[in-house]
């Protein structure tokens, strides 16, 4: 993990919450806090006058918000990862997994109580974490800083592919399970969109994120794809040609009852940190579908997944695990491609062609 000093900048409207993220960096070893803005228009100025490794940014700001300056830094092409200050509002929960899906790293919750010591805990507790998965993704590359004055051209973003026409039901397969975590609402954006409207089995998702913000997650999801996306109820038939979304803090299974499948929710304990759990969800459906099931283990930290794919492959199931450089963080792939589970690693602009190919195979 890399063990350098991050350079990070804090940026929100309020002096409130600037003095209280402040005290919280003060907290947490190898942080150089290279300055603080008001402001979406001063945030500009200062991150690219200093060029920090982190960005703390408010979502909700006037003018200039939080999703505006994420998506000036990514035009720009720094490589700033930006951890997001997020309200549970009405609008809260939207705009950050708007933010989430435009690239932002990852986010942290304003404690309603900002004058408590409690308050105070649980942020530190919230970006001490997020700050660990930032020294992890930064393993894979550490590029060179580039001055100013020679910062090369960012060429326009590649469009995305149109949906893939839907294979031909084989019976090889006849669920998907995708798990996922840091990084995940930029890699489902990524992948869900392509899959076809005719998807001829289901597909299941794992997204750690709160409960709170599941819901504007599928809505934003289904917005942008062809298939149906919802949030997965206790007791909800499974279809095909549908996405079912796991919500925050419970887990989700799948269980048969008669002749269909249905989702479970429960409240159990939570596996490695998780609720929901990938290894959870895995292995339920290890159970029903056996051979017939198709995972692929995108971007996260940490290694939820591991014992859910060893249930997957002693069944006879097929594991695709997200390539190294493609990920926000290589945790949960690595988990997987280093304990020998994973049939093929797949760059993530590849992995939806690769699944609806593997449910055609014969």
């Amino acid at each position: 993990m890399f063990d350098g000093v991050l350079r990070v900048a804090v940026v929100d409207d309020s002096a409130l919450y600037r003095r209280m993220i402040l005290n919280v960096l003060g907290k947490i070893p190898g942080i150089d806090v290279v300055g603080t803005a008001t402001h979406g228009s001063e945030a500009m100025e200062l991150v690219t006058r200093t060029r920090p490794d982190v960005i703390t940014l408010d979502v909700e700001m006037p003018g200039m918000d939080g999703i505006e300056v994420l998506r000036r830094l990514k035009a720009l092409g720094l490589p700033t990862r930006s951890i997001m200050v997020s309200s549970l509002t009405a609008a809260g929960a939207p705009a950050t997994v708007a933010a989430l899906m435009e690239g932002a790293f990852d986010f942290i919750l304003k404690p309603a109580g900002v004058d408590s010591q409690a308050s105070r805990t649980v942020i530190l507790q919230e970006l001490a974490e997020k700050i660990r998965a930032v020294r992890e993704s930064m393993d894979a590359v550490l590029p060179a800083p580039t001055p100013p004055s020679a910062a090369r051209p960012v060429p326009p973003p590649r469009p995305s592919p149109p949906p893939l026409a839907p294979p031909q039901a084989s019976g090889r397969f006849d669920a998907i399970v995708i798990g996922t975590s840091t990084g995940g609402p930029q890699a489902l954006r990524a992948v869900v969109p392509l899959l076809a409207a005719g998807l001829p089995v289901p597909v299941f998702v794992v997204q750690h994120i709160p409960a709170q913000f599941t819901t504007s997650l599928a809505e934003r999801l289904d917005a942008l794809s062809p298939m149906r996306v919802v949030v997965a109820d206790d007791q909800m038939v499974v279809e095909p040609a549908c996405v079912y979304v796991a919500v925050g803090n419970r887990h989700l299974g799948v269980v048969r009852r008669g002749e269909d499948v249905v989702c479970a929710l429960d409240d159990g304990p939570r596996r490695r940190g998780c609720r929901p759990a990938v290894d959870h969800l895995l292995e339920t459906a290890a159970v029903v579908y056996g051979r017939k099931l198709l995972v692929a283990v995108l971007t996260g930290m940490g290694c939820d997944g591991l014992d859910g794919c060893r249930a997957v492959k002693a069944a006879g199931g097929i594991v695709l695990a997200q390539s190294a450089e493609t990920c926000v963080v290589y945790g949960m792939p690595k988990a997987i491609q280093e304990a020998g589970l994973a049939d093929e690693v797949v760059p993530l602009d590849r992995v939806a062609q690769r699944l609806q190919e593997r449910l055609g195979d014969a």
